[in-house]
Formats: structure tokens, sequence, C-alpha cells
């Protein structure tokens, strides 16, 4: 009772932010992470600890990066050869960036894109990280108690990045399996729709394309629907872009920023995007944000916001040296790609071969697995009690899909970009032991259970017969009885 009394009186003199459970930590996503981080799985050190498919990094491809370092010394200023711009890159202040930097990341947004589109370099605004940039964005669009329409199932951050410190709400489009979780006007207007009926005020519509679970990309009717959605309720359109460059397979990826420069009558104040060069490229320790805004006043007012979660300028020199190297950028984007394929035709078809379905992708660094069969009853406790099992029993780390908000239970997100060879090796060869023992188990209750009903119906025959014929014999027999025959 005193550490209980203790703890609320502690609690009051803290904020409602600081105490609420806003950041989203009770989710069954990030208890999975603590999971892995309490028993990590090493090769030699600890090969029965849990692997972690939880995480959406992009490790394919650290040699080709490294090999470029290593190459490009002066691109340091903690290196010998770039030791003579240390000064000027440490006192450097200015929240606009460095030029540099701004007109590396604009490139290379337009070579992500396939040259199709151009960027300009002064509406590239800085934050830390993707979750920056969304958290800027919905405190320059919306207000307390407003919301932003999310297609589901979505990213769990989203519920931390969006509403935690700015009490903006997050409100579901509810898509699922029947139409392999497209996005539909019609979804979109039910939603809006619904929010109406629930006095709740629309202000924006947040989309993640390419889609983190699913790992699919909109194509170019989809969003030409979306962007007249927006436009006719006059609400605002965030599309989160970050897995831009991890698409390995056709069809190519169609930027928003595609749609806006050919759409006639595109009201494009409503339009942002935002960007990040920690899926892309790897980096999600260099915390390198974007918001990029056709909005002239969301550029300003995101920019003096983004002195709250500046890239250092030593990663901006760093990154503009790399980025600007166009020949370097243009061969880890084909090569990235065709890891990606490879890695996530490998699982995919690994677990094709023991009867597990995906959804299917050609992007991101995860893929949509599909557990229902393996439910005990399709409910999504039933869902919490299966990962719980993989979790602790099979030791891996997947998220469960009613953590992104799925509509359906039986769904799970399963990141392969994060792990060597021989770890993606280990992970597959436990999750296919996993399932056979799964169905095989799930195959003797079957057999059990149909000849538990067989062996019913049996002895409720043999029953039956023993009636018959006590009911029949000469001793048993109704005409033989004392009483009729008297």
């Amino acid at each position: 009772m005193v550490s209980i009394s203790s703890n609320n009186q502690k609690q009051q003199l803290l904020s409602k932010i600081a105490t609420n459970d806003g950041h989203g930590e009770n989710s069954a996503y990030f208890d999975g992470w603590k999971a892995y981080a309490n028993d990590p799985f090493h090769q030699t050190e600890n090969p029965n600890g849990v692997i972690q498919m939880g995480l959406a990094e992009n490790q394919l491809c650290f040699d080709l990066i490294q090999e470029w370092v290593v190459n490009n010394p002066k691109a340091s200023i903690c290196t010998a050869e770039g030791a003579e711009d240390f000064k000027d890159i440490a006192i450097f202040q200015d929240y606009h960036g460095l030029p540099k930097f701004r007109q590396a990341v604009a490139r290379f947004m337009e070579k992500v894109r396939g040259d199709r589109v151009t960027f300009d370099p002064d509406r590239i605004v800085m934050s830390g990280g993707a979750t920056g940039a969304h958290e800027t964005l919905a405190f320059c669009l919306a207000d307390l108690g407003d919301a932003f329409l999310v297609p589901t199932p979505y990213y769990p951050g989203f519920d931390r990045d969006l509403r935690w410190r700015t009490g903006v709400q997050l409100f579901p489009v509810v898509c699922d399996s029947s139409n392999d979780f497209k996005v539909t006007i019609k979804a979109l207007e039910a939603a809006y729709e619904k929010a109406q009926e629930s006095n709740i005020k629309i202000k924006g519509l947040l989309i993640n394309n390419p889609s983190n679970p699913l790992g699919t990309i909109l194509d170019k009717d989809t969003l030409r629907d979306i962007v007249s959605f927006i436009n006719s309720k006059n609400i605002h359109l965030v599309c989160d872009e970050i897995y831009a460059a991890t698409v390995f397979d056709q069809p190519k990826f169609i930027s928003v920023s595609e749609i806006v420069e050919e759409m006639i009558g595109c009201n494009q104040d409503l339009i942002h995007i935002v960007y990040s060069l920690s899926k892309d490229l790897g980096f999600p320790g260099f915390r390198v944000g974007i918001v990029y805004s056709y909005n002239d006043t969301v550029v300003n007012i995101a920019r003096k916001m983004s002195s709250f979660g500046l890239v250092s300028t030593q990663t901006q020199h760093l990154l503009a040296s790399m980025l600007s190297d166009e020949i370097f950028i243009e061969k880890f984007i084909a090569e990235s790609s065709e890891r990606l394929g490879k890695r996530q035709g490998m699982f995919t078809k690994g677990l094709a071969q023991v009867g597990i379905s995906t959804l299917k992708s050609n992007a991101g660094l995860f893929f949509w697995m599909d557990l229902s069969r393996l439910l005990k009853e399709p409910t999504f406790e039933a869902e919490l009690e299966l990962w719980r099992i993989i979790i602790n029993e099979v030791k891996l780390n997947v998220s469960p899909g009613c953590s992104f908000h799925c509509s359906e239970p039986g769904w799970f997100r399963v990141c392969f970009a994060n792990m060597d060879d021989e770890t993606m090796r280990t992970a597959l060869r436990r999750i296919k032991n996993f399932v056979l023992q799964t169905k095989g188990h799930n195959n003797k209750a079957t057999i059990n259970k149909q000849c538990s009903r067989k062996f019913s119906k049996l002895q409720i025959s043999l029953s039956f017969r023993r009636m018959d014929d006590f009911m029949n014999s000469p001793a048993h027999s109704p005409m033989s009885s004392p009483l009729v025959r008297t």
C-alpha cells in the first residue's frame, strides 16, 4: 500500500504526457522487442535465444557502405583527410541544414523515384528520423482532438509518433484480405462518415507507400483516387514514403509527387511527404528524417520546429558526400533491390513448403504472413496466444497483426533483412519445424476427435443393438413376461 501511494504521489508531480500510456509500449509489438532484448540470439554465445524478426532494418548492403567509407575518408571530419573541415562543420548551426546536404537528399529522392519527378532542395526540412517528421507534421496540420484517417493494418509506431505529444487521434480506415488489404474509396468514405457521426474532426489522411506491414505499393489509379478524395474533403494528405527504394519487383514504385505533378486542379497545399534514410540506406542510427511539403507555410513552420530535432552537421556532411556520388548510389539501389528480392523469396518459398502463405508483396523489409489456420479459434485472443508460443517457445520475435490494428486475426509481420544468411536459415528452420509440429498435433487432435466420435457412435450403436437383443430374447420378450402370460 505504501509503495502504491508513493508511486501515485510521484505521478501527481509529473505532467499528464509524462505519465500516460501514449507511447504505446504496452503493445505486443514492443513486448516482442523486450523479449528479444532479454534473450538475444547469437550463433555461438546464445544459439537458443530469441531471433529478432520484429525490427525493420536493412542490413543486407553494409559491405557496400563500408567499402565506400574506406575509399572516401575525406567525407568524414573525424579522419586525417577530412579534419580540415572540422571547425566549419562543428560550428554550423543554421536549422535550414547544410545546402549541399539538402541538395544531395533532393537528388537522392529523385533517383529513388526513377528520375520521373524533381524535388526542390529549399523544401527539404530536417527532423530526428521519420518519427520526428510525423510529429512535426501533426503539430503543423492538426489541433488537440483532431484526427487523421489511417488505412489498416498500419505501423504501430504511428500511435506514438502522431498521437502521444500532439493529442491528435488516428481513425482507422478498415481494409481486409478480401482484396489483399487494398485501400478503396468506399472504405475511405465509410471511415470519414463514421468519424463525422462521432463528431471527430478529420484533418488529414495518412498513407504508407510502400506499406508497412504489407510490403505492397499503391498503384497509380489508387493514388489518383486518394488525391481526389482528400481534395474533395479539403483535408491534408501525408504520404510516408520511407521504403521507396526497397522495391525489388514489379510493379515499380509510384510516388504521390508524380500524381501531384500530373493532376490538374490538385490543391498542392494539401500534399506532404515524409521521408528518411533509415530504411532505404539502412541508417536508422543517423536519425535522418525529412519533411517535404508543397505548402509554403508548412515548410516555414516545420523548419522552425525542426530546432527540436536537427540532424547533426557531422552526419549531414558525410551523407552529402555519399549521396552526391551518383555512381555509387546507382550501384547501391540496384544491389539492394536484388538482395532484398532474393532474401524475401528464400523466406516465402521456404514457408510455402510447409503450407504457410504470405501476402504477395514486392517491397519493404518484411512480409505479411498468414497463420490463421494455426489459431485455435478465429479471435485476436487466440492470435496473441499463438504469438506467445512463437516468442517463448519457438524463440522468434514476429509481430502479431493485432498490434498493427489489423481487422482480421491470424496475420503476422515478419522482418527478413536485419540478419545474416545463417541466422535467416536458423529462423526459417525454427518456424518450419514449429508449423510441422503444430500441424501434426492438430492432425492428431482431429484424428482423436474423429475416433472419439466414431467410438461414441459405435457405443450408441452397440447399446441399441444390445437393447434390441435384450428386448427380443425369449427370456425378455414382452410376450414371455409372467404378467402377460397371466
